[in-house]
């Protein structure tokens, strides 16, 4: 019987090529794009979910009060909590501190102190703690013995591989770190998976950089980070609690921050904090790829449902003569079930094929590895089978009913018509407007997350960041000692406009912040301020204008602050008022601020701007920023650049970035996921289209004498294709009134996220529409011509 049953299915199918092939392709696309959706969210998921302990591992977050009374949440905690939490708390079993400052100098030397090779790791300094916390997994060297000694370090596997050759000699191996520290080699880790926040190249101790020492309870630096492991049963909620009373024994009664512990999984999925990765993947964010992941298929099988019950028309005759010879309704829905199910199958097997291919494509514009393997997990077979059931059925059950449902007498005289008993001409309406308002929905979304990436583009920080190259330098004492010559050198380069010497760029995604005494006040303030330390080129090199005061003098003898203007505001004062007021920073440096500028971004825009004042300390520099004139051949600036590091710094590695460049780093997650949405904008498009065409054939198809008694009436080929197109018409601008709202409330909460953002203008909305309407129009009247230009005789000619 299913031999038969699979055979009679494979024939209808042949004999319907154009029908088979239009829901294959559709079918296709729609299971593709699940498939691709899914291996995106399991990868995003599945962040350090591999460590035994995931589930007692948790983060310290560090929240204050902001504005409105709202609170700020940020991983950056005070560097003597680490050690104050081991001391006070018998609930955590382990505690690590945790600081990530990125690529440092390491060298390798001969017995002669000559560098033989030189390389920039990223490199991870922590506490022993930490391993016992975390599985990694160790190669060479006991992960409870391998940090104790302050001047020892650990490299991954290609680390060591890279300037070693093999792994195995670099075990008691002396690498130099910064031109400073000797240290020995005492483990080899297994590289990093990629789906873990440490991606480490080196790891050194916490110790070595003496945070012991440091007794601030008020500065915090995103670098900064601390997890604990709890004991077995501990509650969590009661551990926050506690740690109200823990923030308040160790901090100024004015200091009002105080800590919370983060799961594990909310290390990559709480967007109100960040990580050392820089990506975060929201819960909001995965409902929303899973909803398009649902409606895309759901588009397809929408094509599969009009396109089966406009075909059942064409096989009313057959339907009849099945149930003459005596097939019941349910081996007619058995017979079209299979038909379904085989369609579904084969685009099942397609999509696989389909999506391997484009994995790569996706990898790469999303920055993200995802390899074929991904397609072999178990879930993933689980995934095609749910998918494989839910769409047989789901697409194939109702056109089976309707067509089992045909009255066989008047099957076989042709007397079912589209529309009169094939389902109802409303069905196919509402799944058209079902279709298109998902197919507005996603055109005008994307459309709204362009014009807030063109708006970040654009969009003034309050400073110049076109034709701006920053170039790190060595922030020790034989580097400080050459700034002079080094600026001079500089400006002596053909196509150099201005040098700045600074600690880094105006705008960064790393800044350090700290509290600050204010006019010979007592007590910190009661906000942190993003520090920067800058010379007297700053503010002409970026373009940061000046509303109060003067710029900072030549010399850092004389200590001096610059500050904004939003601290000047939550200092409650005018600009003018705060002039020649002191600044005393962690009790060491102290000067009058001089000037106020106007406000730029210290951090991106995504966020509000924030209070920042600025110092003239030579010894914090370790960046250079270099404008380039108009006109000037940048190529050959650079090369002029590089050599004059290499013959000054011939032991580091020369290294630059353009401003723009690095700015534009800040809002990749947003460009990507706009990349997404254009590709499943395109993607619904296409299925939207695919079933218009479908229906606009098969609408040619039965009402070809119709328009051929209209053509013999005197009807223009104008008025067919109106004739054609008007119910579209009318069904996309319905699927437009409703897709509206929508897509306004969905967007809008997306926009909130950001602090700097475009408003929704309706111009959007009507250019989305309109977009939809045009390619509907394209793709319906392409069939309204063809049935239009045809003679009106053969149309005719069988009545």
């Amino acid at each position: 019987m299913l031999k038969n049953y699979l055979k009679t299915a494979f024939r209808s199918l042949w004999r319907n090529k154009r029908y088979t092939v239009l829901n294959i392709t559709g079918l296709t696309l729609g299971i593709t794009v699940c498939l691709v959706i899914y291996v995106i969210i399991q990868y995003e998921q599945s962040f350090d979910m591999f460590h035994t302990k995931k589930d007692r591992i948790y983060r310290v977050l560090t929240v204050s009060p902001g504005e409105s009374g709202k609170s700020n949440y940020t991983q950056a905690v005070p560097f003597p909590l680490p050690t104050a939490l081991s001391n006070d708390f018998s609930e955590f079993e382990k505690v690590a501190g945790i600081i990530q400052m990125g690529k440092k100098l390491v060298t390798l030397e001969d017995g002669h102190g000559n560098i033989q090779k030189k390389f920039k790791p990223l490199v991870y300094f922590l506490t022993p703690s930490f391993f016992d916390i975390f599985d990694y997994k160790w190669l060479a060297g006991n992960k409870t013995t391998a940090l104790s000694d302050p001047n020892s370090a650990v490299l991954a596997r290609s680390t060591a591989e890279k300037y070693f050759g093999d792994w195995h000699k670099a075990m008691g191996q002396v690498i130099r770190l910064e031109k400073q520290m000797n240290l020995t080699v005492t483990g080899i880790l297994d590289d990093p998976p990629k789906n873990t926040e440490f991606q480490f190249d080196m790891v050194a101790t916490y110790a070595l950089l003496k945070i012991n020492e440091i007794k601030d309870w008020t500065t915090i630096d995103d670098i900064h980070n601390c997890y604990v492991l709890l004991q077995p049963g501990q509650d969590e909620t009661k551990i926050n609690k506690r740690l109200i009373t823990f923030s308040k024994k160790y901090k100024d009664p004015k200091n009002k921050a105080t800590h919370i512990l983060q799961s594990l999984p909310g290390v990559h999925s709480d967007k109100r904090t960040g990580n050392y990765i820089g990506r975060v993947t929201s819960p909001e964010r995965v409902r929303m790829l899973w909803m398009i992941a649902a409606f895309i298929l759901l588009v397809a099988c929408v094509n599969f449902i009009n396109l089966a019950t406009a075909q059942a028309v064409n096989r009313a005759r057959e339907i009849g003569v099945r149930k003459v010879l005596g097939s019941n309704r349910w081996q007619l829905k058995i017979q079209f079930l299979s038909e379904t199910a085989i369609l579904v199958l084969t685009s099942l097997l397609l999509a696989v094929v389909l999506a391997l291919c484009v994995l790569p494509f996706i990898s790469r514009v999303m920055s993200l590895p995802l390899g074929a393997g991904m397609l072999a997990a178990y879930n993933v077979y689980a995934l095609l089978l749910v998918i494989f059931l839910a769409v047989t059925l789901l697409a194939g059950f109702y056109p089976s009913v309707i067509v089992s449902a045909f009255n066989p007498v008047n099957a076989l005289k042709s007397r079912i018509a589209a529309g009169k008993n094939t389902g109802g001409i409303s069905l196919r309406r509402g799944l058209v407007v079902f279709q298109f308002i998902i197919t507005q929905a996603l055109i005008i979304g994307t459309l709204i997350i362009l014009q807030q990436m063109r708006y970040f583009h654009k969009q003034s920080m309050g400073f110049t960041r076109d034709a701006i190259v920053n170039v790190p330098f060595a922030n020790d004492s034989a580097g400080n000692a050459k700034i002079a010559y080094l600026r001079d050198q500089l400006q002596n380069i053909k196509g150099i406009q201005q040098v700045s010497f600074s600690d880094d760029a105006p705008s960064s995604d790393g800044n350090w912040w700290t509290g600050f005494k204010f006019d010979h006040q007592a007590e910190d303030t009661k906000f942190p301020s993003i520090t920067r330390w800058v010379d007297y080129n700053f503010l002409s090199t970026y373009d940061i204008k000046l509303v109060a005061g003067r710029n900072l003098t030549r010399t850092d003898s004389v200590h001096e602050f610059l500050v904004n203007e939003t601290l000047v505001q939550k200092l409650g004062l005018k600009p003018a008022d705060v002039l020649n007021k002191e600044i005393d920073v962690w009790g060491r440096i102290k000067g009058p601020i001089v000037g106020v500028v106007k406000d730029f971004t210290a951090g991106t825009l995504k966020e509000a701007v924030a209070p920042v004042f600025m110092g003239n300390i030579n010894r914090r520099f370790n960046n250079v920023g270099v404008r380039l004139a108009t006109g000037a051949d940048v190529q050959s600036s650079l090369k002029a650049i590089e050599k004059l590091w290499n013959d000054n710094f011939p032991e580091q590695i020369f290294e630059y970035q353009f401003l723009d460049q690095r700015i534009a780093e800040y809002y990749r997650e947003e460009r990507q996921l706009a990349h997404l949405y254009e590709i499943f904008a395109g993607i619904a498009i296409f299925l939207s289209c695919l079933g218009l065409y479908g229906l606009a054939s098969f609408m040619a198809v039965q009402r070809v004498k119709e328009v051929g008694v209209r053509k013999v009436l005197g009807a223009t080929a104008a008025h067919i294709v109106y004739l054609f197109s008007k119910e579209f018409i009318l069904l996309i601008g319905i699927a437009f009134v409703i897709a509206v709202p929508l897509v306004w409330y969905f967007m809008h909460s997306w926009l909130n996220n950001f602090v700097n953002r475009v408003d929704i203008n309706w111009g959007v909305f009507v250019a989305g529409g309109m977009a939809a309407l045009l390619i509907a129009l394209i793709t319906v009247s392409s069939q309204a011509v063809r049935a239009a230009m045809m003679n009106p005789v053969k149309s005719l000619k069988a009545d």
